[in-house]
């Protein structure tokens, strides 16, 4: 059984950066600690030092502003973020998400910058991030960089970050009218399961017509992708049931999965279709509901 040589509670941001970068490559961030703390505990990962950042207020917070968008805290636990009325109003998507990380005690510890730096394809929050445009806005030694989460992951466990740089929020756009988003996947079990496929639909509507659209699929490739062939297959066209399906073609075109233990891949890319229809009616139903 495996432990960290060192750990830190740091208050601020700064302080954070200074040790990982000074660990030269051997300190890690714990945003919850779900993933990380058994990585360690099983021998799966050598850490030299584990910098807590959970005491640092900004990474907990949460800042709700209709014209301005959102920005949450990395750190900020997953029971925060499915339980705020304002999200749940303006992105329901990543509500039904941050729902699904875990059960009630994991929901607890763990957070959206956990989920998506432990960079597995399945993370169940980065389908609807991708969907909704979010931006990760990184720190580290040189100052601070904004990345559309799309462009974070770069393999399975693996993602852009350099030695001393942290993920210290997500930022989200303003809500528009008639828009709505969900988020779906498929599990073997009830619960606190990983997804075989994860399906994240962002939609506008133009009276019946879909204006705009973005679709992000999870747990079908390397890394989470942007389909970019399923929103084009949306947008511009009306919302109906051709429609829709057009655009779950195109991403069981896209996805590009492996075979496992836990599912094969003809048959996640069967549930990329199934998934990502079903995700886009619930978005357009929302969509429809929305009056913000």
């Amino acid at each position: 059984m495996g432990q960290a040589k060192q750990y830190l509670r740091p208050s601020s941001i700064d302080e954070a950066v200074r040790a990982l970068a000074a660990a030269n490559g051997g300190g890690r961030a714990l945003a919850g600690g779900t993933d990380i703390i058994v990585d360690v505990r099983e021998g799966r990962r050598q850490v030299d030092l584990l910098v807590d950042l959970k005491a640092i207020p900004e990474l907990t917070a949460i800042d709700v502003d209709g014209a301005g968008g959102a920005r949450i805290g990395a750190a900020t636990p997953c029971y925060r973020i499915a339980e705020d009325t304002r999200l749940r109003r303006a992105y329901p998507g990543l509500v039904d998400a941050a729902s699904l990380i875990g059960g009630v005690q994991i929901q607890s510890r763990a957070s959206l910058g956990g989920n998506i730096c432990t960079s597995s394809p399945a993370a169940d929050s980065a389908p609807i991030l991708i969907a909704l445009g979010a931006t990760c806005v990184i720190a580290g030694p040189t100052g601070e960089r904004r990345l559309p989460v799309e462009q974070f992951f770069t393999g399975p466990r693996q993602n852009v970050l350099q030695d001393g740089e942290i993920v210290v929020a997500i930022e989200l756009p303003p809500p528009v009218p008639r828009s709505g988003s969900a988020y779906l996947r498929f599990i073997p079990r009830n619960e606190m399961d990983i997804a075989v496929v994860g399906a994240g639909v962002w939609i506008r509507l133009d009276g019946e017509t879909i204006a705009e659209a973005r679709v992000g699929l999870g747990a079908v490739a390397p890394t989470p992708l942007l389909v970019v062939e399923a929103g084009r297959a949306l947008a511009g066209k009306p919302a109906t049931r051709e429609t829709f399906e057009a655009a779950a073609e195109a991403a069981r075109a896209a996805a590009k999965p492996i075979s496992d233990m836990r599912g094969s891949d003809r048959q996640r890319i069967h549930l990329a279709g199934v998934i990502t229809r079903r995700a886009i009616e619930t978005a357009v139903q929302r969509a429809r509901e929305s009056q913000s």
